[in-house]
């Protein structure tokens, strides 16, 4: 069960124990017996959450408006090819000329 804050007008704040069904529902205050409605005093404890959660929250986050990548690696890696040219298939005449080789001999070259 979470803890809630509450605040009770004679006493002040407190916290207790609730069930999340009961979250919107006041508290008796353990001093003076009186209801009090629930306050939001205190952030989520996220420093006590198990890492599990708090990953799984971290994740939810970051998948809000950044989409997964598939790969850890940018598009001039060096270890998968991403920065190295692939050879030229131009072939350059003294005239000036260009031309693929073997692909379409019938193209000018512009």
């Amino acid at each position: 069960m979470p803890i809630y804050d509450y605040a009770c007008p004679d006493c002040g704040p407190f916290e207790a124990f609730a069930p999340m069904s009961a979250f919107a529902e006041p508290c008796i205050c353990p001093v003076c017996a009186t209801q009090a409605p629930r306050q939001i005093l205190t952030a989520p404890r996220i420093a006590n959450m198990d890492g599990a959660r708090r990953n799984a929250h971290a994740t939810n986050e970051r998948s809000a408006d950044s989409p997964k990548r598939l790969s850890s690696h940018g598009p001039n890696c060096g270890c998968c090819g991403g920065g190295r040219k692939k050879p030229s298939r131009t072939i350059h005449r003294p005239d000036g000329s260009k031309s693929l080789a073997g692909t379409r001999p019938w193209m000018i070259s512009h």
